[in-house]
């Protein structure tokens, strides 16, 4: 990270700047208290416990944290917790990480109506990949994957995404190979967009038809969904060089985490609030970025994620609907892929046309074991 940064926080700016802005600005309950937990957190307003050295008799008081999942200081105990947890269910094979993000054109109404847009990004991202995967000339397997939603970008700007960790292959569809993907691709992302860019559309539309959307008083459904199905949606995939636990633990920081750190804060100047950013789309170490307090304050408001919504998920895996399903599949493939390999191990032999023959051994030990 360039450049050298005071000890400047989050917290010092909402309480500089925090009470102008609700002054002059409409905020919610949610984001004052947000507000409010963020101020206190780590102070001795929020209570705290006391330590003494057996031998000197050394005090040291620490304040209790908030625990609030858009604080910067909270969190990071569930973030290494959930990452363990997502990393020890992984299978033995390589790993895909495709973004779907949604046309900007469309955030105004996402903005409006969270809850419904975000649960029609998950089930049409979701049902794209899984279509897709399922065709033979891509892939011709059932899939599954772990979905992590995005609401910003590193500028604090709203930007819905949703990261999806995929395995590079999937059970074929009679359950007796695991089949595995190209190394360089999934599945061709440009179908995947166009199946995607289809599925949301839709289900938006259904989802106006149904009186579950509020729409902005400029806005025209009907004449944004054309102009929408004309346009190139962004669907990013490639492979985990650094393996998933890479991607996972990139995941873990925005799980239990708010959109900006206290580290890439830089310092307060003029009443306007510098801040580190990277732009992904060239390829540089990062820059700074100025803004004013009320517009920085503006912008972190905006991206607050609902209390009832949940950022991330493990979404039908291999097309399954409950957790007990999706956990017996899993299992189901990890004694496949193992079985396979032992089998290979033994008759020193590497994957190839001629070797696919004992795949079916290998499920027969694996269901019977099961």
């Amino acid at each position: 990270m360039k450049g050298s940064r005071d000890n400047t926080e989050l917290a010092d700016i909402l309480r500089r700047f925090g009470d102008d802005y609700i002054r002059s600005h409409k905020i919610s309950h949610h984001q004052q208290k947000v507000m409010e937990a963020i101020k206190q957190c780590r102070t001795s307003a929020m209570g705290g416990h006391r330590n003494e050295c057996d031998h000197c008799r050394h005090e040291d008081i620490s304040y209790n944290s908030c625990r609030n999942r858009h604080c910067p200081k909270c969190g990071q105990t569930k973030q290494l917790k959930w990452a363990d947890k997502l990393a020890s269910s992984l299978m033995p094979v390589r790993y895909f990480h495709i973004v779907f993000t949604l046309p900007h054109e469309l955030s105004e109404i996402v903005f409006t109506n969270q809850r419904e847009c975000y649960d029609i990004l998950f089930n049409t991202s979701v049902k794209s990949l899984q279509q897709a995967a399922l065709n033979p000339e891509y892939l011709g397997a059932e899939t599954g994957c772990m979905a992590v939603l995005h609401t910003w970008g590193q500028n604090l700007k709203f930007h819905p995404h949703l990261h999806l960790i995929v395995p590079a292959g999937g059970l074929t569809v009679d359950g007796i190979e695991w089949k595995r993907s190209s190394k360089k691709f999934f599945v061709p992302v440009g179908a995947l967009s166009k199946m995607f860019r289809a599925k949301y559309l839709e289900k938006l539309e259904h989802s106006y038809e149904k009186g579950l959307l509020r729409l902005p008083e400029q806005v025209d459904l009907e004449r944004l969904i054309g102009m929408l199905k004309k346009k190139n949606w962004n669907v990013h995939s490639e492979p985990t060089f650094g393996g998933p636990r890479q991607v996972i633990n990139y995941l873990g920081r925005y799980t239990n985490r708010v959109a900006i750190t206290n580290n890439r804060i830089i310092s307060i100047e003029n009443r306007k609030i510098k801040f580190f950013w990277k732009n992904y789309r060239i390829k540089d170490d990062g820059e700074k970025w100025n803004l004013k307090q009320m517009n920085f304050l503006a912008d972190f408001y905006f991206i607050f994620c609902p209390m009832d919504i949940i950022r991330s998920g493990t979404l039908a895996y291999l097309h399954l609907p409950t957790a007990r399903q999706r956990e017996g599949n899993v299992s189901y493939c990890w004694k496949l892929l193992l079985q396979y390999r032992n089998i290979m191990a033994c008759h020193g032999m590497r994957y190839g046309k001629k070797s696919k023959k004992l795949i079916f051994y290998c499920v027969l030990f694996a269901r019977r074991e099961g």
